[in-house]
């Protein structure tokens, strides 16, 4: 990945990459709201609550850090993500058990690099403060990953279906962290225009 040569690109990049998370927690929180409500989630209620417990956390730490970087929540994204989040979680009621079960673990997958992209962007914005934070968020989004690839490779069906492709062990995200600070020694001396 080609990452911003300036402390300022590096930031806007940053920002508009927080902003997204902000609105993908909450469409995500509300269609974990949805899934565990679903009739047929009782085995899973209590584990999907918690996720969705935690993805309520990663908004507000994610909307702390705007805050930090003098930005803002995108309020266009908000409402788009609302209205997404919300209708996952009503056609959980309908859809059946596999369907949001897989489409929740390919997602999660995604937000896993989202996070460890934010971190790479905090540090080249000279904001390292916020790199245990995105790390550690990184590291939650993995687990949630590995519960709902558990959950459909427990179904007979999901068993047979194509998964998306297996994050690297948890532990990765810190070591690879280390290796682009090593390989980008010069993020210190980044442009600060």
């Amino acid at each position: 990945m080609i990452y911003p040569e300036s402390v300022s690109d590096a930031q806007a990049a940053l920002i508009r990459l927080l902003q997204l998370a902000h609105a993908g927690e909450r469409a995500a929180a509300l269609a974990y709201r949805g899934h565990a409500a679903a009739w047929w989630a009782r085995r899973e209620r209590a584990e999907i609550a918690q996720i969705e417990t935690e993805e309520w956390q990663h908004r507000n730490a994610v909307g702390a850090m705007l805050l930090k970087l003098n930005a803002r929540p995108d309020p266009k994204q908000e409402k788009i993500m609302w209205g997404i989040g919300s209708l996952i979680g009503l056609l959980c009621h309908f859809g059946g058990w596999l369907i949001p079960m897989y489409g929740a673990g390919k997602l999660e997958s995604g937000n896993i690099w989202e996070y460890e992209h934010a971190a790479r962007l905090a540090q080249i914005a000279d904001h390292p403060d916020l790199v245990p934070a995105l790390l550690e968020m990184a590291e939650v989004e993995w687990e949630h990953e590995a519960y709902f690839r558990s959950q459909v490779k427990s179904h007979w069906l999901g068993k047979t279906l194509p998964l998306w492709k297996i994050p690297a062990a948890k532990a990765q995200i810190q070591t690879d962290f280390a290796e682009f600070v090593q390989t980008h020694s010069n993020v210190k001396e980044i442009s600060h225009a």
